[in-house]
């Protein structure tokens, strides 16, 4: 089994889940730098769309939260090709829920200085996003899906509502949604990895 994973925004390629999935699983895990060309949802999708277009023997697409996002927005540029998505607690409505973060006084002096200060926890250290961050979020958002898609979303989500996978899922007869009992990290629910896969895969 040859997987594709788009760490989260505060993810790395070598986190917590592309491990475990390599560890628990035994499958070849070709794990993504997602901030490699920056930080926008535009630029992360340009990562993901290179790494499918550079693999021609993926079983699986993979990816969390913001790199769950990326990946929605790159599949529609291969309506070609086969594709088989999992995705864990992706941030479908990004532009909502960062402006409703950052409030309106904020966005002002972000959209002002074209810069923002975001502390990073993976890294440890502070991030800067362009303004670019917001105007491409407002565009991809909410991207349509034409693959087969499994959602693994922890009812107990307080970053990304589980709201927006329901409303993905059931807008669309091709995206199924697996609502597990966790938060947004999914630290207890990687067991349902290998279901989700399953799934997609006999679609």
């Amino acid at each position: 089994m040859k997987v594709l994973w788009a760490h989260g925004l505060e993810g790395s390629p070598n986190g917590s889940k592309p491990t475990w999935i390599a560890e628990n699983l035994g499958w070849e895990v070709v794990s993504l730098a997602m901030s490699d060309r920056g930080w926008s949802i535009a630029d992360q999708t340009e990562v993901v769309a290179e790494a499918i277009s550079n693999n021609n023997d993926l079983d699986v697409i993979m990816g969390s939260s913001y790199g769950g996002l990326a990946i929605a927005n790159a599949s529609h540029r291969f309506s070609d090709r086969e594709l088989r998505i999992v995705l864990m607690a992706p941030a479908f409505g990004l532009a909502e829920n960062f402006r409703s973060m950052i409030g309106e006084e904020g966005l002002r002096e972000w959209q002002k200085l074209d810069s923002h200060s975001y502390f990073h926890h993976g890294f440890g250290h502070e991030v800067k996003f362009g303004w670019d961050f917001i105007t491409t979020a407002d565009e991809m958002s909410w991207p349509s899906l034409y693959h087969p898609t499994v959602i693994i979303h922890g009812n107990q989500d307080d970053i990304v509502p589980i709201e927006s996978s329901r409303k993905v899922s059931t807008s669309n007869p091709i995206v199924e949604l697996i609502e597990v009992e966790d938060g947004h990290r999914l630290a207890e629910s990687l067991h349902f990895i290998p279901l989700a896969v399953h799934r997609v895969l006999a679609r």
